[in-house]
């Protein structure tokens, strides 16, 4: 499943259109939310029923396209299955209980829009009719067929509205075997240190930003409650966070690609990152790093490249001697790998070789969830597991 995202140029009057869509999609999410909180054995089905009572009893609600409302239904269903579905995982003390929230997007199936004939232009034919809105950026959506579109999201962010296309095609790319592997051990003073030992700087975007975004909150908070200039400022800040937020993720994303393209197995941690930013110490740096997102997309890569991506307990990664393979306890202030053996190396560099080897003892067993097979097949040919592990043991001098 492919998303193209364009943003959308229209008037005020059209603007103020789709906040009422969002509003009537948010109340609809609500209400089904509401009615299952106060009815017991309540199923999906129920809440689609509910869906053509709220259009029948409100009149308002009843502008918003048949679909949209039961696209709203599926969305509450969806935080309530996976509610009942933490319930029943006995590790998790969160169940993620589900709340009503204010909305900032609508999303319609296949009908109550329509796309002109070079795709440059949308126009919302629901009851709130919001008429033709102009579109920019993403890729020409003339590349695919008009069926090929399944659901079209509106979204309301601070610098305008965006409407994204969710569009079924597969997303494969043929890339030639290089024969690499590498493991990745992230930090926060570099944001990666692989176990070549190249150090990936971290970009600290939120901590170059967070003067002005201090400034700009002085400026709200200056400003009277309701007034207009304090809109205005709210904007100003929502701009600015939205832009460091699109750095981050612009970094990531084309990391990431580098990457799993440079590689055939990229092996990293997988961290528990919730349970990490408990320490108030250390939350706003992790946060700013974001390496739950950097994993997702190197998992995306890899699909998309037919690479593997595994990742790994990271417990004693850090303390164990890749040489050797004795447990030598390190504060976090030692950043140096100092072992009895005579090994002196960095201490995440250490921890990199670590994790690489960890992930291909673990798929030449034949894996865990994450892969299916013990090589790496795609239309170049094969990728040798066995082969890279000897390159990994030559280098570690064994």
């Amino acid at each position: 499943m492919l998303v193209i995202e364009a943003k959308l140029y229209g008037n005020q009057p059209q603007d103020q259109k789709l906040d009422e869509m969002i509003r009537t999609a948010s109340f609809v999410r609500n209400s089904c939310i509401r009615y299952w909180m106060d009815h017991k054995g309540v199923g999906q089905y129920d809440l689609s029923r509910l869906c053509k009572e709220l259009a029948s009893e409100f009149e308002w609600a009843k502008k918003l396209n048949s679909m949209a409302r039961q696209a709203s239904a599926e969305r509450a269903w969806a935080s309530i299955k996976r509610f009942y579905d933490n319930c029943k995982n006995p590790s998790l003390k969160k169940k993620g209980y589900p709340k009503f929230k204010k909305g900032r997007s609508v999303e319609y199936k296949t009908t109550g829009w329509q796309l002109s004939k070079d795709g440059t232009a949308i126009n919302f034919r629901d009851g709130f009719k919001a008429g033709w809105f102009k579109m920019r950026g993403g890729f020409d959506l003339n590349f695919y067929q008009l069926n090929q579109i399944k659901r079209v999201r509106v979204i309301r962010r601070a610098d305008g509205y965006y409407c994204q296309f969710c569009i079924d095609q597969e997303r494969q790319e043929d890339i030639k075997p290089s024969g690499n592997a590498i493991g990745l051990d992230v930090g926060l003073s570099s944001f990666y240190t692989d176990s070549n030992g190249v150090k990936v700087n971290n970009p600290r975007h939120l901590r170059k930003s967070e003067k002005q975004l201090k400034r700009l909150q002085r400026k709200v908070s200056k400003k009277k409650k309701g007034s207009n200039s304090r809109k205005k400022a709210i904007k100003k800040l929502g701009r600015k966070h939205l832009k460091v937020s699109r750095q981050r993720k612009d970094w990531l994303v084309k990391l990431a690609r580098c990457v799993v393209s440079s590689n055939d197995v990229v092996a990293y941690e997988k961290l528990t990152v919730k349970n990490m930013v408990k320490n108030h110490c250390l939350a706003k740096s992790i946060n700013d790093a974001s390496w739950r997102t950097f994993f997702d997309w190197l998992e995306y890569y890899g699909k998309v490249m037919g690479k593997v991506v595994y990742g790994v307990n990271p417990q004693y990664t850090s303390q164990e001697c890749p040489h050797c393979k004795a447990i030598v306890k390190k504060t976090l202030s030692q950043r140096t790998h100092v072992c009895e053996c005579g090994c002196v190396m960095d201490r995440d560099e250490a921890g990199a070789i670590n994790i690489l080897a960890k992930a291909l003892r673990e798929l030449s067993r034949g894996g865990q969830s994450q892969t299916s097979s013990l090589e790496l097949v795609n239309a170049n040919g094969h990728i040798n597991l066995c082969q890279l592990s000897e390159n990994l043991i030559d280098k570690l001098g064994g």
